[in-house]
């Protein structure tokens, strides 16, 4: 039951999330004013919002156009809905599920931002930051683990800026340096595989972007980061899986070694 209202109250900020990231610097309050279809304009209705069943219950179509819905709607709810029944089991109720649960909302804010606009942010990388350095602080084994954890996520997040100022942003944007530090914090003793994991998914799915485009169109190409370091972070955090573990169990298993 616990599992089941973290997921439901993740599904219902993340639907508020898409309306900040939405409204965000276009001069639309994401405070006041109703929810209305992109395509004819009508006002929506309570039940036209609820997290999920409402889009799954109209096909993916508005009720009154029939013009198609983004599924990031019904994606983005789910994610984060999921993210927190994660976290509660990660951290159960104690003081550090409540910077954990702020860190993955925000962690989806910022992703959806960078989706959007790749930019992200600076309120949304400070505060990241800020409930990294609080939930670091309160799950930290120790002085000794505490101060290693600051010095791996310093160095990670200097090695973006560097890639960022070395580059003159065509490497990567500033904002990722931020996020890649809060991220390192997040997961602590896990943030090298974080590091490893975002590069490795960031590759592959590079490598299918560039492959299905035209010839003509591969260069000048900007993806977004933040999705891959998100991932990658996450999954390291999540799992506690190592990429050494990895390789040496595909080494073995398709090589003998």
């Amino acid at each position: 039951m616990n599992l089941l209202i973290f997921f439901i109250l993740g599904a219902i900020l993340g639907s508020f999330i898409l309306v900040v990231v939405e409204r965000m610097y276009t001069g639309s309050s994401w405070v006041t004013g109703s929810s209305r279809c992109d395509s004819c304009g009508t006002v929506l209705r309570a039940y036209d919002l609820v997290p999920i069943l409402s889009w799954t219950l109209s096909l993916g179509r508005c009720r009154h156009c029939g013009a198609r819905l983004s599924a990031r709607y019904p994606l983005t709810e789910a994610s984060l809905g999921l993210l927190f029944a994660l976290a509660y089991l990660h951290e159960g109720y104690s003081a550090a599920l409540v910077p954990l649960l702020a860190l993955m909302a925000l962690c989806a804010a910022i992703v959806l931002y960078d989706m959007r606009h790749t930019v992200i942010p600076p309120p949304f990388s400070l505060g990241f930051v800020l409930f990294s350095v609080l939930y670091l602080a309160l799950t930290a084994p120790g002085a000794e683990a505490l101060g290693a954890a600051l010095l791996v996520a310093g160095v990670i997040g200097l090695a973006f800026f560097l890639l960022w100022f070395l580059s003159g942003g065509r490497l990567m944007g500033l904002g990722d340096a931020p996020f890649a530090l809060g991220l390192s914090l997040m997961a602590g003793a896990a943030a090298f595989s974080g590091l490893v994991f975002s590069f490795w998914i960031g590759a592959v799915i590079g490598i299918i972007i560039l492959v299905r485009q035209p010839k003509g169109h591969r260069l000048g190409i900007e993806v977004p980061f933040a999705p891959f370091l998100a991932l990658g972070f996450l999954l390291a955090f999540f799992t506690q899986w190592s990429p050494v573990t990895i390789i040496g169990f595909l080494m073995t298993r398709f090589f003998g070694v």
